[in-house]
């Protein structure tokens, strides 16, 4: 279902807990969301409806459609760049670093522990909404 956006600066510089099986119906909840406001939005993170929650949800340009990840974490990140980047919980856009090719570990829907690199756009994205279950607010 979809569900409103959170704007409060206070609750999204939060960190987030780990998501378990329990949460499933947060990333679905998630997902609505994210599709609900496609047209201006890429990823999406749980706090950014409200649920302090480490799952995150991203369009993937390489199979173009949305996947979601339970307990993302960044392990290795190479070729550094500056952006800047808009946020649909904040106003306006702000500078960034970024990284062009990140690997991940995280948990799928099943909660299997998964590895993978993305590149380009989609590694952005990632990265972006890792910030947000970290509580970093660009």
């Amino acid at each position: 279902m979809q569900q409103p956006i959170m704007t409060d600066e206070r609750f999204l510089s939060q960190p987030s807990e780990p998501a378990t099986e329990a949460d499933l119906n947060v990333a679905a909840d998630l997902a609505d969301t994210l599709a609900a406001h496609a047209d201006s939005c890429v990823g999406m993170a749980a706090n950014m409806i409200g649920v302090a929650k480490r799952i995150i949800v991203f369009a993937d340009e390489a199979t173009g459609r949305n996947m979601v990840m339970f307990n993302p974490r960044i392990i290795e990140r190479s070729g550094r760049y500056e952006t800047e980047e808009g946020c649909l919980s904040l106003t306006g856009v702000r500078k960034t670093t970024r990284y062009e090719r990140i690997t991940v570990t995280y948990q799928t829907r099943r909660f299997r522990e998964v590895t993978a690199t993305f590149e380009g756009f989609t590694a952005q994205i990632i990265q972006h909404e890792v910030d947000h279950c970290d509580g970093i607010i660009i």
